[in-house]
């Protein structure tokens, strides 16, 4: 399977095993195989770099994780925890997926009910960040 190239400044040892013509990639959170999507693709990446490169405790990073939203339940991606406070919330794409309007609105909804301080929508490729702040969320080139 071909996989594209993503924007991280670090290469991560991802593990990937085939079974006939399908593609897993290995979760260090969930300690599990997952079907390789483009999506998984770009989740995997954040979980490699906050985990290897921020030096997060795999205890912190949520996964997946369900939440009720308007009587319909919804899934994050990505948690990033302090202590068990919600820190960083991150809503992943596809790679060929371009990031919009929409996909800010879903993230700034999911984090109503999370309340994490910063929010990151990525399709691997490109990368939004923004910060919650009391008037609404300020945009920002990168993430504390």
């Amino acid at each position: 399977m071909l996989v594209p190239k993503l924007n991280f400044e670090n290469d991560f040892d991802l593990q990937i095993k085939q079974d006939k013509d399908t593609f897993f990639i290995y979760d260090l959170v969930r300690k599990n195989w997952f079907l390789l999507t483009p999506e998984e693709w770009v989740r995997q990446h954040w979980l490699h770099y906050f985990h290897f490169i921020k030096k997060k405790n795999l205890s912190s990073l949520i996964l997946e994780k369900k939440l009720e939203l308007n009587g319909t339940t919804k899934r994050i991606d990505l948690l990033v925890t302090e202590k068990t406070k919600p820190k960083i919330l991150i809503e992943c794409k596809a790679p060929n997926i371009a990031l919009k309007q929409v996909h800010f609105e879903q993230i700034a909804r999911y984090n109503s009910l999370i309340g994490a301080e910063q929010i990151i929508i990525s399709n691997g490729l490109h990368h939004i960040f923004a910060e919650h702040t009391e008037n609404g969320y300020q945009f920002r080139k990168d993430f504390e």
